[in-house]
């Protein structure tokens, strides 16, 4: 079973420009030298050079403030590109995990709480960089991990930082002219040996989200045939993969993951994994019997569908 173990940062963050104007950023990268990628929400945005004042942690006497570089990752770029900065010069994970929100779904209203720091966070998240979580394995807690490796079953990790284009439907008519959103992945060492080992014998790969499942055919697009591969080094790097129906997949064989909504890139990853037919016989049958969707919806096992 391979799990997603990236961390969703506390990215969300409130502000105020020069003009007294409100401000809300969305940090959806973190990048080099404090600076940072962000979805911004304004009125109207300020001018290139602009430093707005950041909202701290209520009881902190922390000067916070952000300033704005431009466009990301070139002037075409639907991101902004600011510079984080405090009194103490810290780094931005530590003023997000300092100052900022939880960045809940769109379609969860309420202001974030403790509860929902600890909620929205699978048990095992490690390496920081996502701004929503891999829902499929929040189903996990450590009772049932541990049932899992009482049965003999290997686990191993991947990390891909979701982005919240994972939340965006797809408008095009044509898929073909769908633009995939980018997100950063990285296969270790261990994960792909363990793999290959797998395959050797015979076993299954499972995939726990369409994360992983997006990470682990994202590695072995660049590696060619992976079973040529000896995984002496990690496999890094950003991916847009776009899986839709005739996708030819080489890794997975099973996948669990959550009810997903109509029109979305991940309702065509599952139809591809599953096919069509059966994915709307599964959600006939969720919808009938009253499933919930959404992140903290309920989930299915599927089986990769025979070509």
């Amino acid at each position: 079973m391979v799990f997603n173990d990236t961390r969703v940062m506390n990215a969300r963050l409130f502000g105020e420009k020069p003009t007294g104007g409100k401000l809300e950023l969305l940090i959806e990268r973190v990048l080099g030298g404090n600076q940072v990628a962000a979805h911004m929400r304004v009125s109207k945005k300020p001018e290139v050079g602009t430093t707005v004042a950041l909202t701290g942690a209520p009881g902190t006497q922390d000067h916070l403030s952000a300033t704005l570089l431009g466009r990301w990752p070139d002037e075409q770029g639907a991101l902004f590109r600011f510079v984080l900065s405090n009194d103490a010069g810290d780094d931005p994970h530590t003023l997000m995990a300092r100052h900022g929100h939880v960045p809940l779904p769109p379609y969860i209203t309420h202001t974030d709480s403790e509860e929902d720091a600890r909620r929205y966070q699978t048990v095992f998240a490690k390496n920081p960089g996502a701004v929503a979580a891999p829902t499929a394995a929040l189903h996990f807690d450590d009772a049932l991990l541990a049932q899992i490796d009482a049965l003999g079953v290997q686990r191993a990790h991947v990390t891909l930082h979701v982005g919240a284009g994972t939340f965006q439907p797809v408008k095009t008519e044509n898929l073909a002219e769908h633009q995939m959103h980018s997100e950063w992945f990285e296969v270790p060492v261990a994960t792909q040996q363990a793999i290959h080992r797998c395959r050797a014998r015979g076993g299954r790969v499972v995939a726990v989200g369409t994360t992983s499942v997006r990470t682990l055919e994202s590695w072995a697009l660049r590696q060619g045939d992976i079973d040529e591969t000896r995984g002496q080094a990690p496999v890094s790097g950003d991916t847009r993969i776009f899986i839709t129906p005739g996708f030819e997949f080489k890794v997975v064989d099973a996948l669990i993951t959550n009810f997903h909504l109509p029109k979305s890139s991940l309702m065509m990853l599952v139809s591809a994994f599953a096919g069509h037919e059966h994915i709307k016989a599964l959600y006939q049958h969720a919808i009938a019997q009253q499933y919930r969707f959404f992140s903290y919806g309920d989930a299915m096992l599927l089986t990769r569908a025979a070509r």
